[in-house]
This record gives C-alpha cells, structure tokens and sequence, in this order.
C-alpha cells in the first residue's frame, strides 16, 4: 500500500502536468473564442434553421433547439476532447515532451496529468453553454446540474484519452488533423446529436451503437428533457465501460510513444 509521501508526491506531479496544460490554455484565448463559436454557431444557426421545418413527432412539446443542445454540448466536448491530442504534436517538436519523459515521472502520470488538462478544458468550454442554454429555455435541477456535469467529464475522459493515443502514433501536425477528421465528424454525427435514432434504418443504428458519443447524447436528453432511448443508468454504465477501455487504450499507446 502506498504511504501518505508516495500519495501526496504523486497528486503533486498530476497538479503540476495539469497547471502546465491550464495555464497554456488560458494564454490561448482565441482557442476559446473559436472552439465556443462554433457549438454557438450550430445550435442558433442549424437549430433555427431547422426547427422550422423538423418536427419532433414523439417530442411535440420540446423545441428543435432544445432538442438539439444536449448533443452541442457533446459535440464541444468531441471536437476539443479528440484535437487536445495535437498537443502531443507540439510537445515533441518543442522538446517540452522530452525533458518531461527523462523526469522520475511515470509516463501513466504524464498521460493522466494530460487528460486531466483536457477535461478541464472541455468543461469549461461546455460550462459557457450550460449558461446559453438557460437563455434558450434550458432549465437545470441541482440534480441535473450534477449528473451533466459528471456525463460530460466521462466523455471528455474518454475522448481525451482517444485523442492522446491517436498523437502518440503521429509525428506531424497535419497528419494528425487529417486522421482525427476522420474520427471526430463520424463521432457527432453518428451520436443522435441532430436527429432523433428511433426511426433510423438499421444499418446505421449499427453505427450509432458503438459510438461512446450516443450514450452521452442519450443520457444529457435524459437529464436536461426528460426523454430518451435507453435509460440512464443504462447509458451511465455503457459510458463508463468506453472511458476505462478507451483510458487503457491511451495509457498503454502512450507507454510506446517515442518521445522524439
């Protein structure tokens, strides 16, 4: 059993892989702007656009728009989840990468201390539009309010860890982004995020079954509306299984990665 130093030394290392990553996002402030125009972007833009014309037929009372922000906040969380792993990109071309892997710091710390950097981005991200929904006639109970935010540090956990794995195989920067295009349109799309899944063909409810992204959708419709697929504590559970495998997934690649 590890003793109170060996605890503390260790939550001390994650604080400090974490503040490393805060503090660069923080100076990135167009990164903020940027990564919050364009959820902001798809759910006034597409949610008007579209709620004039899609009618929710089994959700009658609920607005497009409404319906629609449970999967802007997973599609926030997609799309600066998965691209957080260009970061790695970045840390082996400055060296940065290198000084910390000669460190006496286990590379499953540096994974962890990184992943954690992510998610905070993510919720903050995430934390600018649980606000713009209360404008669209979004309403949380303190319950709720808890239970989204813990959905969606699960996801952020899960994808963060998804995109650290896929740079640790990458050694430029546009080989990545073209790599995790291919990940993260098919990740939001294929999540229930635009469109209601119960009357999908089959084929492409194959599909939508084995993205992580569906079961966050599914669980935020559950907890901010009041309606889904499956029940929450089903979609929980299927959310928690992709975060551990997907979080082995990155430790494991990030064990293997050269750091130059």
């Amino acid at each position: 059993m590890p003793n109170t130093i060996e605890i503390r030394t260790y939550c001390g290392r994650l604080y400090a892989l974490w503040l490393r990553e805060f503090k660069v996002f923080l100076r990135e402030k167009s990164r903020l702007v940027a990564s919050t125009f364009t959820p902001l972007l798809w759910l006034f833009v597409i949610g008007n656009g579209f709620g004039s014309s899609v009618s929710l037929t089994a959700t009658s009372s609920i607005e497009y728009q409404q319906f629609l922000f449970p999967g802007i906040l997973c599609m926030s969380v997609i799309f600066s989840a998965v691209f957080f792993g260009s970061y790695i990109i970045w840390d082996r071309k400055f060296d940065f990468l290198k000084s910390v892997m000669v460190a006496p710091v286990s590379r499953g710390s540096i994974f962890t201390g990184k992943v954690l950097g992510g998610m905070t981005t993510s919720l903050i991200q995430t934390g600018i539009l649980l606000a713009v929904g209360l404008a669209i006639g979004v309403h949380f109970t303190p319950l709720g309010f808890i239970e989204t935010i813990a959905v969606i540090l699960l996801l952020a956990f899960a994808l963060t860890s998804l995109g650290l794995a896929i740079g640790s195989y990458m050694s430029s920067l546009e080989g990545f982004q073209m790599i995790v295009s291919f990940v993260v349109f098919p990740l939001f799309f294929l999540s229930g995020a635009l469109f209601p899944l119960d009357k999908i063909p089959p084929w492409l409810s194959i599909l939508t079954t084995i993205d992580p992204a569906t079961y966050s959708v599914d669980a935020m419709r559950n907890i901010i509306l009041g309606i889904g697929n499956r029940p929450l504590g089903l979609d929980m559970s299927i959310l928690i299984a992709y975060t551990i495998v997907l979080g082995m997934l990155g430790t494991w690649s990030f064990k293997r990665m050269k750091a130059i």
